[in-house]
C-alpha cells in the first residue's frame, strides 16, 4: 500500500509538505528570486533547485550545503535559512533560455528508515517566465494605446542650404542674362530694319545723282569738240 502511495506521489508536481509560488516572472537582464517554504521536520535535509525534468533524482542542478551557506554556480544560487523554514533560489542576469519548469525540492531520498526511505522527494514546480524588457511591460502595464503619427520627412541642413544657394543661383543668373539678350535684340532690331532702310536711301541718293552726273559730262564733251 505505502510503495502504490510513493508511486502515486512520484507522478504529483507538488508536496503538501513544500510550499512555493507556482509562477515566477522576470525581465531578460533583471534578477528574480523563488522562496520555497518547508515543515519543520526538513530543517536538516539538504534544499535542491533543478529543471524539469530533473532524472535522475540523486543529480541536483544546485543543492545547498548547509543552513545560511550560500552555494552558487554560475548565475544561479541557492541559501538555506532553517530559522525562516525556508530557503531561496536567485537566478541573476536572466536571458530567455532561462524561461521554463523548475523543481524546487527537499532530498530525502533514501534517508529515512524503512519504506518511508523510499518516497520521493517533497517538492513543487515553478513555472519562471522571462520577458522582453522593462519598458515593453510598462507600458502593457499602464494600458496606452498605441498613437500613430504620419510620417514626417526630414530634410538635412545642408540640403536646404544648398537648394536655397541653387534657387538664389538661379534667380541672380537669370537677371544677369536678361540684359544681354536685351542688348542683343536691340542690335538684331538695328541690322535686319535699320541697316537697310540707310542702305535703300543712300541708294536712291546716288540713283538722283547719276543722271546729272551724266548730263554734266556730256556738256563737258561738246565743249571739248568744239574747242
Amino acid at each position: 500500500m505505502r510503495l502504490l502511495v510513493a508511486l502515486l506521489l512520484l507522478c504529483v508536481p507538488g508536496s503538501l509538505s513544500l510550499r512555493g509560488p507556482s509562477t515566477v516572472t522576470g525581465a531578460v537582464g533583471d534578477s528574480l528570486s523563488v522562496e520555497c517554504r518547508y515543515e519543520e521536520e526538513y530543517s536538516e535535509f539538504h534544499k535542491y533547485w533543478c529543471r524539469q525534468p530533473c532524472f535522475p533524482l540523486w543529480q541536483r542542478t544546485l543543492q545547498t550545503s548547509g543552513p545560511e551557506v550560500e552555494v552558487k554556480s554560475g548565475r544561479v544560487s541557492i541559501t538555506d535559512h532553517p530559522e525562516d523554514l525556508a530557503f531561496t533560489v536567485t537566478l541573476e542576469s536572466l536571458t530567455a533560455d532561462d524561461a521554463g519548469k523548475y523543481r524546487c525540492g527537499v532530498a530525502t531520498m533514501l534517508k529515512e528508515e524503512g519504506l518511508l526511505g523510499f518516497l520521493p522527494d517533497p517538492f513543487f514546480q515553478v513555472q519562471v517566465i522571462v520577458s522582453a524588457g522593462d519598458r515593453q511591460l510598462a507600458g502593457k502595464s499602464r494600458g496606452q494605446d498605441t498613437v500613430l503619427h504620419p510620417p514626417q520627412f526630414f530634410t538635412p541642413p545642408s540640403i536646404t542650404a544648398s537648394s536655397s544657394n541653387s534657387s538664389t543661383w538661379t534667380s541672380g543668373s537669370l537677371s544677369q542674362q536678361q540684359g544681354p539678350l536685351l542688348g542683343s535684340a536691340h542690335f538684331l532690331l538695328l541690322v535686319f530694319l535699320k541697316v537697310p532702310l540707310l542702305l535703300g536711301m543712300l541708294g536712291a541718293v546716288l540713283w538722283v545723282h547719276r543722271p546729272l552726273r551724266s548730263s554734266a559730262d556730256r556738256q563737258r564733251q561738246s565743249i571739248y569738240e568744239n574747242q
